[in-house]
This record gives structure tokens, sequence and C-alpha cells, in this order.
């Protein structure tokens, strides 16, 4: 099974669903919207092969007009070939489906992604926070808060190559 073949099983599937496909190097990436991510990763999983889910990880670009997002890693190990597949969600409404009842591993990869960007995983057995403590009241990977704080005085820029 080559690249060609699994984009074709997929579109054939899923054509609809899929937004845009790209290639970087051998690896396949394909934008998929929220409501057939799952539908999509139980499609590899299943009829492909797909049985590892290496990774998943949240994304935020705060100008899109769907500025949080959600990637997965998965990989085939019959035939070592490796998906990319991301979805985009509202700032406003940041919920998916959980791959927690596919993948039991997405759990503490979910809860991470949950702590660290405040999307929703819709369905995950224990969403809560898993290395943040429970009252922070905001999500440090989302782009909204400057890198440093303006107010302090006490660095010397000297050392930081400024």
């Amino acid at each position: 099974m080559d690249n060609n073949e699994i984009i074709e099983k997929i579109t054939s599937g899923f054509g609809g669903a899929i937004f845009k496909t790209e290639r970087t190097g051998e690896m396949i990436t394909l934008t998929i919207n929220s409501v057939s991510i799952i539908p999509v990763i139980q499609f590899l999983k299943e009829q492909l092969a797909f049985n590892f889910l290496t990774d998943l990880c949240g994304i935020h670009y705060p100008n899109e007009e769907l500025p949080l997002g959600v990637v997965y890693h998965m990989h085939n190990f019959v035939d070592n070939i490796r998906i990319r597949l991301k979805t985009f969600l509202s700032g406003n409404h940041p919920n998916v489906t959980s791959a927690t009842g596919l993948f039991p591993a997405a759990n503490w990869m979910e809860r991470e992604t949950f702590d660290f960007y405040g999307i929703i995983f819709d369905g995950h057995p224990n969403l809560k926070r898993i290395l943040n403590v429970d009252y922070l009241d905001y999500f440090p990977m989302r782009k909204e808060y400057p890198l440093e704080d303006p107010t302090r005085h006490d660095k010397d820029d000297r050392f930081f190559g400024r």
C-alpha cells in the first residue's frame, strides 16, 4: 500500500470531510472537519491497519477563522507508513470527539491538550487538568499572552542578546 492508495481509499469514503491533502516527504497530511475526524481515524485503524496512535497534540493559530486545532499522528507498522490528521475548531466552541474509545492511550494526550489549549474532548472518561493546577484560569499554550512581563526591570538585556 502506498500514499496514493491511502488517499484514494479515504477520499472515496470521506471525500466531503477532507479540506486539504498535503505531502511532506513521505508523510501524508489530511485536514479533516471536526465532525468526521473520529470516523476517519476508525477507518484508518480498522481498514488500513494504522493501529498505533503515535501522538495527539493541540495547536493554536490566533489569527485564523478556526484558531484551535488537534493534530493526530498514526502509524501503520505492517507497511511502515505514517499519516498526520488535522482538525480545526472554533475558539468559542473548541469541542471534538474523544479518541479514547479507539485508542486508550489517547487519554493522557487529550488531557494534556485540554490542560494547555482548552480543547474539550467530548466523551473523554476523565477530562481534567493533568500538569497545571486546577485553579489555573487560562490555557498557557495559547498565543494570547505576551512571552515576557513588560513590567519587569530586573533583567539585564545584555545577557539576552538585545
